[in-house]
């Protein structure tokens, strides 16, 4: 055999994860500039992602044990630090981001950066890293969740005080409009669990594609109405650039704050994985429909430095999780599994 052909295909390294569904995301942007809807075809493409994210939240409450929820009540301080870290020393950092206007970001853009850092956190991605780190799963899953259920009515008050005439479309219409799209189908989801949490268990891939693909939607739909708005020549790639660099520091910061910031409260090792994995994230998930409601039309914008930092946060995260993953452990330390329930 010929000495090239057996020569394997090089690969990308194994720290740097590959996820195809970045691809799916650039695609939806592309076909919302090329084809964006509009018209009657807004209308059902703004449909279908209302119903697709109530459907997600359905299924998240429909997958989170009850038993396991309130078990996680007992670690209270470390929920208390996660909520800490994304609802408040998230929102400070993003206030102080109104120094680079208009030198570095855009009043547009700066205003998408402090809507990223009201988000709250993730739920997949903190359970995954904080397993693939040997951490606290239970403490992971229970931090996620009740950080989704109190951004449902944190994140909107949040945008109302701090964006001001930012959030042009905030009202109390537009927060009962949020509690009923993610909180109530979430409840209905846990008031159900007894009847269909073992479907939803067994098919924990149909979840993984109700989660990707509303997001698709509810991208698809935003980024349609900026086009038919024409807002998108406001941004260049040198903003673009600039965008990308204030957020590599924002998430830097974030992730040695929570990390070291739970050292000085006197957290483990374990505790510690799950308070940086969970206080460092921001939900794209959880934060693209509250963009629609609140935003409108410049919703586009407004996602946008949230979906950059989706991005590389996995990308980020999914190194230090790696090598945590070597750190020696001492011999009294167990690693606790992933509940099969809780992944996708």
């Amino acid at each position: 055999m010929n000495r090239r052909t057996s020569r394997r295909t090089p690969k990308p390294p194994s720290w740097l994860p590959v996820d195809p569904y970045i691809l799916a995301l650039i695609g939806t942007v592309v076909l919302a500039a090329l084809l964006p809807a509009s018209g009657p075809a807004a209308d059902v493409a703004g449909g279908a992602s209302t119903g697709a994210v109530a459907l997600l939240f359905f299924l998240y409450g429909a997958r989170l044990s009850t038993a396991d929820a309130l078990d996680g009540l007992k670690h209270w301080r470390l929920h208390l630090t996660v909520l800490a870290c994304t609802f408040v020393a998230f929102p400070i950092l993003g206030l102080a981001s109104g120094g680079l206007v208009p030198y570095v970001l855009t009043p547009q853009l700066q205003e998408g950066f402090l809507f990223l850092c009201l988000v709250p956190s993730t739920i997949q991605s903190s359970i995954a890293f904080t397993s693939m780190a040997r951490g606290n799963v239970p403490a992971a899953i229970c931090a996620g969740s009740f950080s989704s259920l109190a951004g449902i009515l944190l994140t909107p008050l949040l945008a109302a005080l701090l964006l001001g005439g930012g959030a042009a479309g905030f009202s109390a219409d537009s927060l009962v409009k949020i509690v009923l799209q993610l909180l109530v189908p979430f409840l209905a989801g846990q008031l159900l669990r007894r009847w269909v949490g073992g479907f939803v268990s067994r098919h924990r891939k149909v979840l993984g594609l109700v989660d990707r693909g509303s997001i698709l939607l509810v991208v698809y739909t935003a980024f349609s109405e900026g086009m038919v708005a024409g807002i998108w020549q406001q941004v260049t790639p040198l903003r673009l650039g600039a965008l990308l660099g204030a957020e590599a520091v924002l998430l830097a910061l974030m992730l040695t704050i929570s990390w070291y910031g739970a050292k000085r409260l006197g957290f483990g090792r374990e505790d510690r994985i799950a308070i940086q994995f969970a206080g460092s994230k921001k939900s794209l998930a959880a934060g693209l429909p509250m963009a629609s409601v609140l935003f409108g039309a410049h919703a586009s914008l407004a996602v946008l430095p949230l979906m950059l930092f989706h991005q590389m946060q996995l990308m980020v995260c999914a190194v230090i999780a790696k090598r945590r993953s070597r750190d020696p452990l001492p011999d009294s330390a167990r690693v606790r599994p992933v509940p099969a329930e809780a992944l996708n």
